[in-house]
């Protein structure tokens, strides 16, 4: 019963962490969404600062998930945005951010990071259903055993 509770308490924290995650990035799209690449230069400063500081606390905080998911150059992409988010899409780009990937790559991998977590989330969640369902069917199991060790118990006290 200790293990079962220790296993519902880590999957209970993951999945409040990922699904907080998802509806970080759900925002971010949507914000993006709202603002397409003609009106990046609009949008406001708090907007461009919140998906960045987004982006930055979850390729931070699931570095490891999003290991093989992101690739060296959406890294450094999202890792650019991260540090400028106000110069990434400026119209007029500087030497450095003459080679950027423009808005739509940015969207794409907050879409892909969100899809990331999604699928986790549900693999995490299959994965708890089964241990209950293992959990239930072992307790199941030794309250059977215990009650026909009983029987016996009183079977043979009554001899």
């Amino acid at each position: 019963t200790a293990i079962r509770e220790k296993q519902l308490a880590e999957f209970n924290g993951e999945e409040k962490d990922l699904l907080e995650s998802i509806s970080a990035l759900k925002s971010a799209v949507t914000v993006l969404s709202k603002h397409n690449s003609a009106a990046f230069l609009q949008m406001p400063r708090s907007h461009m600062l919140g998906v960045a500081a987004t982006i930055q606390n979850e390729m931070r905080k699931h570095s490891s998930l999003l290991e093989g998911v992101l690739t060296r150059s959406e890294r450094k992409a999202a890792a650019s945005f991260v540090q400028a988010p106000e110069d990434y899409f400026d119209a007029a780009p500087t030497f450095k951010q003459s080679y950027a990937p423009q808005s739509g790559e940015i969207f794409g991998i907050l879409r892909q990071m969100k899809e990331t977590f999604e699928s986790n989330l549900s693999v995490s969640q299959k994965e708890e259903m089964a241990n209950q369902k293992a959990y239930e069917d072992l307790k199941a199991a030794k309250e059977a055993e215990i009650a026909a060790g009983q029987s016996q118990i009183e079977a043979k006290t009554g001899e």
